[in-house]
């Protein structure tokens, strides 16, 4: 079967090296005549891979002694909880950036375990942009934003700002760029869209910070339970950390967090070039804050809309249609979606012009 072109925005498209190597390991696991589905969590073997993801999380984002590496159940929407749970005590407020849907979702979990302050909103213009220059008042519990936000197609690049302590979601973005950890107290990533299948969470924090939590919390909610037990509390999502190993190593192949940097701006400006000069086509995000990962982007009439996504799907084009609530277009450019992929589309977009132009002009003759 022929591979699409998957610009799909939830689980994320892995490298097919990974995929081979995941695929072999469900039937036997490294030789030991048992699947990877089957090994025990306390065996040696995946011990050994829990150590090894951690290393190579470390080594790939530079993470400091000082900092803990967590792989937790539940994705992003559970640390949307989880967080005000641990850090948002009584008599504390915890500052929190909108900037767009799942912002929004957080917002609402914070709300049910204290004051939350809106300290910026970016609702005002559809969420096209990313608010700067607000107040990150020293007193609030912390300061919570969503690094990339992958409905509205907009990214956070800056995270210098002094104040409350820094809690990040970097679901949608985490290893597609270099960042300075030291600049967070806490991150946090489902593993769906750069790292591996879902059913994994990984958690960067300060230990220093964990140690400032709440005291009383439910063990399975509580990071320094997970920090003091090798993230093997309980059970954990034994594939998804393992695909997650491999793929850090496909990672590192590529010339690390630097390498991918170079490659994801480059399929990132050739979209966002043909989108600004095709007719039919506009971008919905401020240039200045246009995402690197889900590049959105509107036709002119819904005409367009809809024919464009049938002449893209005719071309194993996949994944591009906009969030249900939205609509137009989104084509998301993860880690391992080639360059050769986005060239594909643009030549699509291109090709669908001309089509589109010619049939305009027939109908007027």
């Amino acid at each position: 079967m022929h591979k699409k072109h998957n610009f799909g925005a939830g689980p994320c498209i892995l490298p097919s090296s990974v995929m081979e190597q995941a695929a072999q390991a469900v039937i036997n696991w490294g030789g030991m005549g048992l699947s990877i589905l089957e090994v025990s969590h306390r065996s040696p073997e995946f011990e050994d891979v829990v150590l090894k993801t951690q290393l190579l999380v470390r080594e790939l984002l530079s993470v400091p002694d000082h900092y803990s590496v967590l792989f937790l159940q539940g994705g992003a929407s559970t640390q949307f909880a989880m967080v005000p749970m641990n850090f948002l005590s009584a008599g504390k407020k915890a500052a929190y950036l909108d900037t767009g849907y799942f912002a929004q979702k957080a917002i609402k979990e914070a709300k049910l375990f204290g004051e939350v302050e809106l300290v910026a909103s970016s609702k005002d213009k559809d969420y096209a942009y990313i608010p700067v220059g607000f107040n990150n008042d020293k007193h609030a519990a912390y300061l919570h934003c969503t690094s990339n936000n992958t409905i509205e197609g907009t990214e956070i690049f800056d995270f210098s700002t002094a104040g409350a302590p820094l809690i990040c979601d970097m679901s949608s973005d985490i290893f597609s760029r270099k960042i300075n950890i030291t600049d967070f107290d806490l991150i946090y990533a489902g593993a769906q869209k750069n790292m591996g299948p879902a059913g994994m969470t990984l958690v960067i924090a300060k230990n220093e910070f964990l140690d400032q939590a709440k005291k009383e919390i439910p063990s399975m909610l509580d990071y320094r339970v997970f920090r003091d037990n090798m993230s093997m509390y309980n059970t954990p999502p034994v594939f998804s950390i393992y695909v997650a190993m491999l793929n850090l190593l496909w990672l590192k192949d590529q010339g690390g967090v630097s390498g991918i940097e170079q490659r994801n701006i480059e399929k990132a400006k050739l979209l966002y070039a043909e989108i600004d000069r095709n007719p039919l086509f506009y971008g919905t995000a401020d240039v200045e804050h246009r995402s690197r990962m889900n590049v959105t982007f509107l036709a002119i009439n819904k005409e367009v809309e809809t024919g464009f996504l049938k002449f893209a799907a005719d071309m194993g084009i996949v994944g591009i249609k906009g969030y249900r609530t939205v609509g137009g277009f989104r084509a998301s450019l993860y880690n391992a979606l080639p360059l050769s992929s986005v060239e594909v589309l643009v030549n699509a977009m291109a090709s669908f012009e001309k089509i589109y132009s010619d049939k305009t002009v027939l109908e007027l003759e």
